[in-house]
Order: C-alpha cells, then structure tokens, then sequence
C-alpha cells in the first residue's frame, strides 16, 4: 500500500473533519477497489469454484482496507475500530460515533453564531471570530455552508453600536463592497475614529469620519 500517498494530503480523521475525511476516504477506497468490502456490498465469502482461492482474495482485500481505515485515524479514534474484525464494522462504528459528535457540534456552534457580538474584539478579531465558527459550521455540515451574503449580515447584526450608522451609509452604495472590502472599511473606520477619539464621543466627531468614505461609494 505505498500508493497510500495518494491521500497523504487528507487530514487523519478527528472530532471536526468527519465528513470531509470519509468523502475523500471513500473516494480512495472505490479507486483501489476496496469499497465494496467497506460498505458491504461484498462480503468473505468462499465460491463454489474457488474456495481457497475467493476466501484469501476477500481476505486481502479486507485487510488493505482496514489498514486504510487504521491509518487515516487520529489515535484516540483507532480505539473505537481497533477490536472490529471487518472493515464494514469499523466504518459504522466511526460514522455512528462522529455523526452524533458532529451534530451535537454543529448545534453549539450555531448557537454561538447567532449570539456572536463583537464586544471587546476589534475589527480584525471579530471578523476572524465569525468567519471560523462558519468555516467549522461548513466543515460538519457541508449544506449548511455560510454564504458571503449571510456571513455579513451576521456580521452587520453583532457590530458594536458605534459603526451603525457608517455600516448604513455604505449599504446606500450603488455598489456593494466584497467581504474583505468591507473589512478593511470597518478597520479604517476603527483606526480613524480612535485616532480622533470618537469612537464613543460624540456624533459630530463621528459624522466627520464616516464622510471621508461617502465619496468611496459615489
């Protein structure tokens, strides 16, 4: 199995990539014919023709495959399969022990997301804040990816009160900023307004900040 570098770039299987792991897992295996063995779609079981002869090819394909499966798992996970016989059996056991982990993930950090605020966190962090609980969202749930669009409503929603109204002459733009575009317009609007002393004083103050961006959107 030293074509086993084929996946060498997959991460090995832990509490967060379940479903990228055994997409490309499973992918691998069809490649080197040994799916049928994991699903169980083909069982060890001798033929009439060739009994010696079917029992050792079933065997062989069998142990590839949980070699396969052994050596793209964290080593906490390899104790759940280390005692199965069959490479079906491990594969379950796995799918039933991160299916479950991965849903009560998936409901955490949804729950984060909607109550994310920005607080004490600057533009820079908070934005990574967001982005990471989506991209780990994504990763557990691949049909609950988080579009650009939502990604900045989220963000939009948990913004300190200070950037209200900047945020409200900007989505009066004809042209609408990318994600990063607006985060560097948030950063720029953060720097100036601490450099003035604005950022909690004053609506005058502020005023002469956001219209130095007006222009940007005209």
């Amino acid at each position: 199995m030293a074509d086993l570098q084929v996946v060498g770039g997959v991460k090995k299987l832990n509490n967060q990539n379940y479903n990228s792991w055994s997409t490309c897992i499973s992918s691998y295996l069809q490649g080197q014919d040994l799916w049928e063995v994991v699903n169980g779609s083909e069982t060890i079981q001798p033929t009439n023709e060739d009994t010696n002869g079917s029992m050792r090819k079933g065997k062989i394909k069998a142990g590839k495959a949980m070699f396969v499966l052994k050596t793209t798992v964290e080593d906490e996970s390899l104790d759940h399969i280390s005692e199965f016989k069959t490479p079906k059996e491990a594969w379950d056991a796995l799918a039933n022990l991160f299916l479950k982990k991965n849903d009560a993930k998936l409901k955490l950090l949804e729950n984060e997301l909607l109550c994310v605020n920005q607080r004490e966190m600057t533009i820079s962090q908070y934005f990574h804040k967001v982005k990471s609980l989506c991209r780990e969202i994504g990763e557990l749930d691949p049909e609950s990816k988080i579009g650009e669009p939502r990604l900045k409503r989220i963000i939009i929603h948990g913004l300190k009160a200070e950037f209200r109204s900047f945020v409200a002459t900007v989505q009066g733009w004809p042209t609408q900023p990318s994600l990063g575009e607006f985060e560097n317009l948030l950063a720029s609007q953060e720097s100036l307004a601490k450099q003035m002393g604005c950022l909690s004083t004053g609506s005058s103050s502020k005023s002469k900040v956001e219209a130095l961006y007006v222009g940007k959107g005209k």
